[in-house]
Parts: structure tokens; sequence; C-alpha cells
């Protein structure tokens, strides 16, 4: 059989490290797809640029365009990033009848049943397993190897940068500034880190997955999203102490009233697999009935790890070249008539446990007035610290820093108790809050 001609827009990270996965393990590929992969054309903005690749034997051009209208084109990977020349060269190459593969998590998050319902009328295929955890293959476990379970939930560390800095300040004790300094210098954040420190990457990613899980349309922009910049080597510390660890996760669970979608800095049980996903690697914990908690590893970015995901998305579509489109795995794993319309709950619905942190007058008295405005809204206290003033201060000056962990509640109500405990004469400044989580069942 003919190679099927492949058209690659974008030869940055990992369009050349797409190139070299292909041409390094060419013949194993072959014996996978049944049939020779050839990345026949691409498309980048600086043709003169130095590549990690070889392109000796690819057609390259400026215009994307030209690649997307290419009638021996018959696998489009759009590999741009963005979401608005990358949506205008999907949308264009699926109306030429042409399969995509992309690697774009804020194009599938933002326009993806846009895009799936083009695909759909279209009879082609649309792949995007590196769009939500680098190279582990996320999306092909929950949507076929999980395809038994009504998934309850899922936990993910699905961004390599924050995971990055939040470790560092764990093993060196260093501030978020400085880590985040260290982080951009290294390679691992942006020069503006905002995507992913604020958690909107990861509310990206966050989206997708629950979609696949839950059989809901995409909807990002109901994803509850907080960033980790106010977390401080103190909270990390306090954590350490109450056996805890801090991770920006991105939790998608199914309940009773609809469906929760929250990216935020959370305390997990450091005897948890996934509190120990250090540096810049990702894991998604994922719950079904039948199986159970499941964790899925790896390299979230990366030249050949985001390759590896787009490579596999790659064959996949060979392999279902001539297959007729309704026996194909649906985008979204449940067929298109079939997504459901659960409500997606805010965050004042979401009920989880707390981490509270208080600056308190040191006078008797101020515990039992936090505790019963606590107690009041049926707060539960499951342990506490209280840490005494360094250094010698007047009785009026001193402070003690107290830390509580607290038992489930609907978030609404903490959120009257914290305005209730930061109202009090004997509290300085504002309560600090950090959700938590047990990812036990």
């Amino acid at each position: 059989m003919e190679p099927v001609k492949v058209g690659l827009l974008g030869l940055g990270t990992v369009g050349g490290g797409t190139v070299n996965v292909l041409s390094r393990n060419a013949e194993e590929i072959t014996r996978r797809a049944g049939r020779g992969i050839n990345i026949s054309h691409a498309a980048a903005r600086d043709l003169n640029k130095a590549r990690i690749c070889n392109t000796d034997n690819i057609e390259l051009t400026t215009d994307p365009q030209q690649v997307v209208d290419d009638p021996d084109v018959q696998i489009v990977v759009e590999l741009i990033g963005g979401d608005n020349l990358a949506r205008e060269m999907v949308m264009r190459a699926i109306a030429n009848g042409k399969h995509v593969v992309t690697a774009n998590k804020a194009l599938i998050a933002k326009h993806g049943n846009e895009i799936f319902a083009a695909a759909q009328a279209k009879g082609v295929m649309v792949a995007f397993e590196a769009a939500v955890a680098g190279g582990i293959p996320i999306i092909k476990a929950v949507r076929e190897g999980l395809a038994g379970n009504q998934i309850e939930w899922l936990a993910g560390i699905i961004n390599g940068t924050g995971n990055f800095i939040l470790t560092e300040m764990r093993d060196k004790g260093s501030n978020f500034e400085d880590v985040l300094a260290e982080a951009q210098r290294l390679g691992y954040a942006e020069a503006d880190p905002t995507f992913d420190v604020e958690g909107i990457d990861a509310a990206h990613k966050l989206s997708i997955l629950a979609s696949i899980a839950f059989g809901i349309p995409l909807q990002f922009d109901k994803v509850y999203t907080e960033g980790i910049t106010k977390i401080t080597r103190e909270d990390v510390e306090y954590a350490e102490q109450l056996g805890y660890r801090i991770k920006h996760l991105g939790i998608a669970k199914r309940t009773d009233n609809g469906i929760e979608m929250r990216v935020h800095p959370t305390l997990i049980p450091e005897k948890r697999l996934i509190a120990n996903v250090d540096g810049v690697m990702n894991a998604v914990l994922v719950k079904g009935d039948a199986v159970g908690p499941t964790l899925y590893y790896g390299a979230g970015a990366g030249a050949d790890a985001t390759a590896s995901a787009v490579v596999a998305d790659i064959v996949d579509v060979v392999r279902m070249l001539t297959s007729d489109p309704e026996n194909r795995v649906p985008h979204l794993a449940f067929q298109a008539d079939a997504l459901s319309d659960v409500p997606i709950l805010s965050m004042e619905e979401v009920t989880t446990a707390y981490y509270l942190k208080m600056q308190a007058m040191d006078k008797p008295g101020v515990l039992a007035d936090v505790t019963k405005i606590l107690g009041k809204r049926n707060i539960s206290i499951e342990a506490m610290i209280q840490k005494e003033p360094a250094g010698s201060f007047s009785e009026e000056e001193r402070t003690a820093t107290i830390i509580m962990l607290t038992g489930n509640v609907i978030e609404g109500a903490m959120n009257q108790a914290i305005k209730d405990i930061e109202a009090l004469d004997t509290i300085e400044d504002s309560v600090t809050r950090i959700r938590m989580e047990q990812l036990s069942r």
C-alpha cells in the first residue's frame, strides 16, 4: 500500500519531535500501522530557523493553507498553538475532507464542540491525545480502556510548570517568586507564566478530561480556576507537618447534584502515590466504579514525549482510514447524540475539606471564638497546629499562627464562616484557605 502522506503545521519543539520519532521508529510504526507514514509537507513561520529535525525530504512553506489544501495530504497535524489560526486551519482541513491530529488543548477546550460536529458531518477523525498530558495516553485510557466503567472522579497534576514550582518550594524551602524565576531560567516556564501558574492551562485540559469521563459537552468556561501564586513556603511546611502535600490539581467529580470541574491548590495525604509526583512530571488519577482508582504517570511535555502521543494518534488514524465513520471511537467517548446535559456546579456548591491559616492575637478566648463560628455552620475540626510567636513582643503585639484542617463542608458555608472569622477583632489580615482532598474513594 502507498504510504499515507501527512502535512505538518508547525515545526517547533513538538513538530520537530514528531518528525524525529516518525523517522527513528519508521519500521516499527509501519509494522503497527500496516502502511508507511510519510511527512510530505510542513509549514513554519521561519524557514531559515535551525531545527531539531531533518527536513531534507519535506516540502516546506510559510503558508499553512498550502499544506491544508494540498490534495495529496491525507492527515493534517496541527502544532501551531493558540486558537485563532489553528481553528481556521483545522476547520479548513475538515472541510477539505482531511483527518486532523492536534496537540492544542486550548483549541479543543474552547472550540472542540464545533470542530467535532464538523468532523462528524464530514466523516473525518480529529485525534487529540497530546492535548492533555503530553506523552501520557490518558485520553485513550479513559475513552477506551475504562469504557466499561462509570467514572466517579478524576484528579490530575496536568501542568508540569506548577508542579515543578511546588516541588522546589517544598524541597528547598524557597519562596514562590524565587522558584518561578528558576523555572523561567530552566525553560520550564514562559516569560509570561500566567497560563501555567494561574491554572488556565490545567483548566483547558481538565475540561477535555471531564467531557470524556462523564459524556458531557466541552465547557471550559465553567471550570473554576485558582492559581498557586498565593501559596507560601510556610503553607507548604505546615502541610508537611500535618502529613499532607500541596499539589495544583485539576479535579472533576460526578455528584448527585451535578458535575464539579475545578483547578486549585490542594492538600492531599503524602501517602497517596499522586502526592509523590514531583518536578515537571504529570499524573492523572481516575476512579471507576468497576476498576477502582487507576494512576497514569509520565512526562507531560517535551519534544519526544509529546511527539509520542502525536504519532500514536497518526497511527490510529491510519488504521481507521478505511473504516466506516460510524464504527470509529467517538471523539468524546460517548456517541455524539448521547452526550448529557448534566449541570456543572458552581464552586459555592462544591463539597470539600479545608486547610485554614490565620493570624490571631495571642489572647484567651480567641480560639473559642473561631471554633464557635465553625461549629455554628457544622464545620468539624480534624486537626490543628498553633505556632507561638517568635521573638519578644508586648502583650498587645503578640500574635499566633493557627492552622486548622476541617471536615467536608459545602464551600458556600465555608465562605460565610471565613467572612465571620475575618470580622473578629482578634484576627489579623485575611484567612488563608486551601482545599483538601483525600482521593481515596
